[in-house]
């Protein structure tokens, strides 16, 4: 295996500005269906002022005597209008809502399944995992729930503040009177909110990663006696998320308190200022009414708007999280460009790092002729993994280039078929496993395959080729798993195979049959094998030796042992152990 990488890094995160703007572009490709939402926002906001007038005006006609009935219909009436707008506002935000957001899945998730590999290698898994997970859900929470209030109560302050001007300017400025009051909450609130709830998603994120890493890893962590330290790691993690969570909540009721503070004392105003201006004469109980009820209802959406902050502020912090994803670069599908079927690899001056580590390919170069087969090997770390991912088109050299048939190409993924000690078997039949690798593959052909990889194994099951396999399904041993991975190479039909210590899962006692099947796979094409078994280099054309990113030895398995060198001791090593 080459040199490990650095500690893997954290994904980028959008700026505010660049989410709204990517929100933005998604709501102009349903101009119709948005224009209808904010029509219906706007009305049911608007019906909301009904009540009051009438309310107002019913404490006016009470003392001339008149009935109270037209007024009763007419509130009634208005319950009923405000009720069918506003659910139907809520169900057309909600679902304009999450249209939105499942554009933005898909984007997101697209994006990480074409994920550079260098990228891939660089990001934590839990990261990853935190972002496709908790950051949509919590985004699908607040369109669901959150957003149609906000955009409700928004529009209710609006027409409310707008309505109170209509009715006299003093009452309307009496009221807006308290604003100050308000905006020094949220100036307090938004600068100590916001980092904290970006850091509280980062460290969900870590713990997300911890908890994935230790997972995985089971095996192992059991095989050591590691859990203590597992367990810590993963509680220091769990320690941290609820400590910030805690913060967030008490800043949170600290906030709360203050809103409340505000809204005792602007309706304290409006009253005071509407009974001077009765005593003058200058307006109507009723419309002091009216104003104290328009002030009162600014209550429920003033504090809907500055609490859901909490939520507001949450959501913004996930969804500028799924942004970053989106806005990664992506590798570019591969395409096919005609090649001989047997085409000549050459690494000319070749040097890797990853980020600003120690160089690990140091100005390789190596030439492969067609339809050779060429073994490499060498220590854990000499290189050999970064290597085979250049050859593979997956990672970019720092330095040098990679030749076919002496020209340069734009991807060497459409020639290069890649398989690596790691195979994942998705959930569904094992034919549309194997159709992975070429969609239109008949069944005769996927048979073929199988069967050109001696997956014998295939017969016995119940419905061959039919059965479900992956998660929730036949479980595949690993060597089973391999065997499907190498039957996806030969029905993609590269002309070039790179087999990244592709055996290396088999037992000694399938490992010969799991050799012998990536040598069927690869018969006819240029291919590098990263050796994991030294029995793989003496059947090659060719033996490479790197050591610390170098080429130190090269020539056939008969002519590298007796030289001595290198590879003459590994061998020895190797035949010593039986």
């Amino acid at each position: 295996m080459s040199t490990s990488t650095p500690q893997p890094a954290l994904l980028p995160v959008a700026t505010g500005r660049r989410a709204a703007r990517v929100v933005a572009a998604h709501l102009r490709r349903s101009p119709g269906q948005s224009a209808l939402t904010i029509l219906l926002a706007v009305a049911a906001a608007g019906a909301g002022l009904i009540a009051p007038a009438v309310l107002g005006r019913l404490v006016d006609a009470v003392p001339d005597g008149g009935s109270v009935w037209p007024f009763v219909a007419a509130l009634a009436g208005a319950a009923v209008l405000v009720a069918v707008l506003t659910g139907l506002s809520t169900l057309l935000i909600s679902r304009l809502g999450e249209t939105v957001l499942a554009r933005l899945r898909e984007a997101v998730v697209d994006r990480a399944l074409h994920l550079p590999s260098a990228t891939l290698d660089r990001v934590r898994g839990g990261d990853l995992l935190a972002r496709v997970g908790d950051d949509v859900a919590e985004v699908a929470e607040s369109v669901t729930t959150g957003l149609p209030q906000v955009i409700g109560a928004g529009l209710t302050v609006l027409l409310t503040v707008a309505g109170l001007g209509v009715l006299d300017g003093r009452l309307a400025l009496a009221g807006i009177a308290v604003v100050p009051l308000y905006l020094l909450a949220l100036r307090w609130y938004l600068p100590l909110s916001a980092p904290l709830y970006a850091a509280e998603r980062v460290a969900m994120g870590e713990r997300s990663q911890a908890l994935v890493s230790s997972v995985q890893g089971v095996d192992t962590v059991r095989a050591y006696a590691d859990e203590p330290r597992h367990r810590a790691v993963v509680t220091d993690r769990s320690a941290r998320a609820l400590e910030l969570g805690l913060r967030v909540f008490r800043l949170y009721s600290d906030f709360g308190w203050r809103m409340n503070r505000a809204e005792y004392v602007g309706l304290a105003a409006v009253l005071g200022v509407g009974a001077w201006l009765v005593r003058d004469g200058a307006v109507t109980v009723g419309a002091v009414t009216t104003a104290a009820l328009l002030f009162h209802r600014l209550f429920g959406p003033l504090g809907l708007l500055l609490f859901t902050f909490d939520d507001v502020q949450s959501a913004g912090a996930s969804l500028v999280r799924l942004v970053g994803v989106a806005d990664l670069p992506a590798a570019d599908p591969p395409t096919r460009v005609p090649s001989p079927a047997r085409p000549a690899l050459e690494l000319r001056g070749v040097s890797h790092r990853y980020e600003d580590g120690p160089l690990v390919l140091d100005d390789v170069d190596l030439v492969l002729a067609p339809g050779e087969r060429v073994a490499l090997v060498g220590a854990s770390g000499a290189g050999k993994t970064t290597l085979a991912g250049v050859l593979a088109g997956s990672l970019t050299p720092t330095a040098g280039t990679v030749l076919v048939d002496g020209r340069g190409v734009d991807d060497l993924r459409a020639l290069v078929g890649l398989v690596s000690q790691e195979v994942h078997v998705f959930a569904g039949t094992l034919a549309e496993d194997l159709r992975l690798a070429r969609p239109g593959a008949t069944d005769a052909e996927v048979a073929a395959a199988l069967d050109a990889v001696g997956a014998h194994w295939v017969a016995a099951l119940a419905d061959g080729t039919g059965t479900v396999v992956g998660e929730g399904g036949h479980e595949l041993t690993a060597p089973q798993a391999q065997q499907v991975a190498l039957a996806r190479l030969v029905l993609a039909d590269p002309p070039v195979a790179v087999l990244d210590e592709a055996t290396a899962e088999a037992g000694s006692a399938g490992a010969r049959d799991l050799e012998e099947a990536a040598t069927a796979a690869t018969a006819g094409r240029t291919t590098l094998v990263v050796a994991h078994r030294l029995t793989q280099a003496a059947r090659a054309d060719r033996v490479v030796v790197l050591a610390a990113g170098r080429v130190v030895e090269q020539g056939t398995h008969a002519e590298l042992v007796a030289a001595g060198g290198r590879y003459a001791r590994l061998w020895a090593a190797w035949t010593a152990r039986g």
